[in-house]
C-alpha cells in the first residue's frame, strides 16, 4: 500500500482578469458606444456559455499555478516558499478543495483540514462555542467526537470568557486562535496552514509550530506556507519553492531555503539601480536608488571581516514631500530572519525632511563595530510612515562578513557559537 497521500499532476490554475480602458485622454463618442456594444456581445455570450461574467474592457488569462508535479508521503511535514504571487495560495485552496485545478488533477486520500484566512468556515453571527461544533462538522467530525474534544479546543485557544460571545466581535487574533484550535485538534489526517499564523502573537505562534510539530509526530502530514524561514526550518522536514506558478526546487528544508534567500542575493548582485526593481511595494512618493557598503578607510567593499566598521549608505530618489518619514535597514540571515536592525528614529533628534526641491537625497549608517559571525547576510531597505511603507525593497543587497581572529588567539569561531559575538575577556 502506498504511503502517498497527496499527489499533483500537471496541476494547473488559470484566472481571467479584466482591464479598464484608460480615462485620462479624450475617446470620440463613436469609441465609446462601440466599445460598449462589444462589451455587452462578451458577456452576454458568456453568461449563455455559463462562463463566469468578469468586468473590464479588455481580458487577460493569467496562470497562476502551471505544470505543478508533486507527491507527498504521509507524515510528511512540508514547507512551502515563495514570494508574494508565486501561487503558494492558490495551491493550498486547491489542494482544500475551496477552488477547482483549470488543468490536471489532485489525489488526497483523507480528510483534510485547512487554515488559510482568519475564520475560515466561521459564520460571524454565532458564537465560539456554536462555531466549534459548526467547523467541526465541515470537516466531517461527529458530534460526539467534537464534544470530546471540545474542552481541548478551548483551553489551547484560550477564548474561554468569549466563549458565547458572536465570532464577529472577535479580534483577529482570537478569530485565530480559535479558527487553529480547532483544525489542529480535530485529528485531521492532512493539516494546511497559510501565513494566517502571523496574526498571533508571538506566544500563539510558538504554541501552534508545538502543536504543528505534534502534527506531524502523530503520522499526520503538515503543509505549511510561511516567510517566517525559521518556522519552516524547525517545523518542516522537506520544502518545495514556488516561483511564477512552478516549483523551481524541492528537497530538504534548509537546501531549499538557502538556494532560495541566495538567488535574490544573486539579483541583488546584479540590479545595479535599486529604481528599477520592480518587486518593491510602498505609495511611492520617494524611493530608493542605490546602497553602497563603506570600510573604515571609506573605501566602497562588498563585505567586511567580523567585529570591524561598516556603513551603509542609501541614495534616494524624493518626488513629493513626506513628513515625519522613518528609514530602517534590516539585516537578515539565510533563514530570512532578522539579525540586526537599525531605525532613524531611535537615533535621530529629528525626522529627515522629504522634499522634492531636493530631489536627490543620501543617508548613512555607520556601524562601529559589526557583531555578526561571519557568513552571508541581506539587507531589506523600509522608507515609510509609520508601519505604512513609502518604499520597501526586499534583497537589495548582499553584505558578506568575512572570517577573523577576533581575539588574536589563532582560534576561528564558528556558527556553533550563535549568530553574534561580543568581544570579552576572561580574569583569574
Amino acid at each position: 500500500m502506498s504511503d502517498i497521500v497527496i499527489r499533483a499532476e500537471n496541476l494547473g490554475k488559470k484566472y481571467t482578469i479584466g482591464h479598464q480602458a484608460e480615462n485620462g485622454k479624450y475617446t470620440a463618442l463613436r469609441d465609446v458606444l462601440a466599445q460598449n456594444a462589444r462589451t455587452l456581445w462578451h458577456k452576454t455570450r458568456d453568461l449563455v456559455q455559463g462562463k463566469p461574467l468578469i468586468l473590464g474592457d479588455t481580458l487577460e488569462e493569467v496562470w497562476a499555478l502551471q505544470d505543478v508535479n508533486f507527491a507527498i508521503q504521509r507524515g510528511e511535514a512540508v514547507g512551502i516558499i515563495g514570494r508574494n504571487g508565486a501561487g503558494k495560495s492558490t495551491l493550498l485552496k486547491i489542494l482544500s478543495r475551496i477552488t477547482e485545478p483549470s488543468v490536471g488533477r489532485v489525489t488526497i486520500k483523507g480528510r483534510v483540514a485547512s487554515l488559510l484566512e482568519v475564520g475560515t468556515g466561521f459564520h460571524p453571527e454565532l458564537s465560539g462555542r456554536e462555531n466549534v461544533y459548526l467547523n467541526g462538522a465541515i470537516l466531517g467530525m461527529t458530534r460526539r467526537e467534537i464534544k470530546r474534544k471540545f474542552d481541548e479546543i478551548v483551553a489551547f485557544a484560550e477564548v474561554e470568557k468569549h466563549l458565547d460571545t458572536p465570532v464577529k466581535r472577535y479580534s483577529s487574533g482570537m478569530y485565530v486562535r480559535l479558527a487553529f484550535a480547532v483544525a489542529a485538534h480535530l485529528e485531521p489526517e492532512i493539516l494546511v496552514v497559510d501565513e494566517v499564523l502571523a496574526v498571533g502573537d508571538a506566544a500563539f505562534q510558538k504554541k501552534c509550530l508545538g502543536k504543528m510539530g505534534d502534527v506531524a509526530s502523530e503520522g499526520r502530514t503538515v503543509l505549511f506556507v510561511s516567510h517566517n524561514m525559521a518556522a519552516i526550518d524547525n517545523l518542516c522536514s522537506s520544502c518545495l519553492h514556488i516561483f511564477r506558478g512552478q516549483i523551481v526546487d524541492r528537497g530538504d528544508t534548509q537546501s531549499v531555503i538557502s538556494k532560495y534567500v541566495n538567488s535574490y542575493s544573486e539579483i541583488a548582485k546584479t540590479t545595479s539601480s535599486l529604481l528599477t526593481r520592480q518587486d518593491r511595494i510602498g505609495t511611492g512618493e520617494a524611493r530608493f536608488r542605490q546602497i553602497t557598503f563603506l570600510n573604515d578607510a571609506n573605501e566602497e567593499v562588498s563585505g567586511v571581516p567580523m567585529g570591524e566598521a561598516l556603513t551603509i549608505r542609501l541614495e534616494y530618489q524624493v518626488y513629493e514631500s513626506v513628513a515625519d518619514p522613518l528609514f530602517a535597514i534590516f539585516i537578515v540571515d539565510q533563514f530570512g530572519k532578522t539579525v540586526v536592525r537599525a531605525f532613524t528614529y531611535e537615533s535621530l533628534p529629528t525626522p529627515i525632511p522629504l522634499s522634492p526641491s531636493k530631489p536627490n537625497g543620501v543617508l548613512s549608517c555607520r556601524f562601529e563595530s559589526m557583531p555578526l559571525i561571519h557568513g552571508n547576510y541581506q539587507i531589506h531597505l523600509w522608507l515609510g510612515r509609520s508601519s505604512t511603507p513609502i518604499d520597501y525593497v526586499e534583497y537589495a543587497a548582499s553584505i558578506e562578513i568575512t572570517q577573523k581572529d577576533v581575539y588574536g588567539t589563532g582560534k576561528l569561531l564558528d556558527h556553533r557559537s550563535g549568530v553574534f559575538f561580543t568581544k570579552h575577556s576572561w580574569l583569574y
